[in-house]
């Protein structure tokens, strides 16, 4: 992935994240269930925010990311 499609990833997530949790904090109407699982949208936005700074990070510095164990 190059550095813009990664910047773009990371933005949508973060903005995607938002939205779900401005949208989780609205008052539900009673009697009604929420069709859309904000709280799953936003841990999977947080999941996605992760792995795109751990992107960037291997692409600012040139060395990938093996882990503790490489």
């Amino acid at each position: 992935m190059t550095l813009t499609v990664t910047l773009v990833v990371l933005g949508t997530a973060v903005v995607l994240g938002g939205l779900s949790n401005v949208m989780a904090r609205r008052p539900s109407e009673p009697g009604k269930p929420r069709m859309i699982p904000y709280l799953a949208i936003q841990y999977l936005a947080i999941l996605v925010v992760v792995l795109m700074l751990a992107h960037l990070i291997t692409l600012w510095t040139g060395k990938p990311f093996t882990g503790r164990m490489g």
